[in-house]
């Protein structure tokens, strides 16, 4: 994973300029110099209107009472973007439109949650407590309130009630 991540640092900036050249070899020096600026005002501005409506959204759910798991990733995703949109480069701009559009969002929002899922889960299964949090919510070697209970009994769990009778 190191590999890929330090060779796609090391190749994005070369791709950009690749296709920074051919796009200015296709439609001409300063029009490719005006799209680039226009992409990154255009970038600007739906990263300030998407992130308000996201920042509405997130604090009606708030106030609702319920957890705001999607509205979260909108709102990372809708930074994200706009991170990737204010960068001047052609193919920075297409990803930063598809976390910043509200068409295209859901989308990647489904895939950036399977793709975190699974490496969680890799992660969890590689670390060294692997075991320690089972995945019924118990503790592993935790005594259970059964323990003392012959085997096959029936265990009945409530609470005593002493009354005072001073009369």
């Amino acid at each position: 994973m190191r590999l890929l991540l330090f060779l796609a640092f090391l190749l994005f900036p070369v791709l950009e300029i690749w296709l920074m050249f051919q796009v200015g070899a296709a439609i001409g020096g300063p029009a490719t110099v005006t799209l680039l600026i226009a992409g990154s005002l255009l970038g600007a501005w739906l990263m300030r209107r998407e992130g308000r409506r996201a920042w509405r959204v997130l604090q009606e759910s708030v106030q609702s009472g319920r957890m705001p798991e999607r509205e979260l990733a909108d709102s990372g995703l809708i930074l994200v973007g706009g991170g990737l949109l204010l960068v001047p480069g052609f193919v920075t701009d297409v990803l930063g439109l598809a976390c910043v559009l509200p068409v295209t969002r859901p989308l990647v929002r489904r895939l950036s949650s399977s793709f975190f899922e699974r490496r969680v889960r890799r992660m969890a299964a590689a670390s060294p407590y692997a075991g320690m949090f089972p995945p019924d919510g118990g503790f592993a070697g935790a005594a259970s309130p059964d323990d003392g209970a012959p085997r096959g009994a029936r265990v009945v769990h409530g609470e005593v009630i002493r009354e005072d009778r001073d009369s």
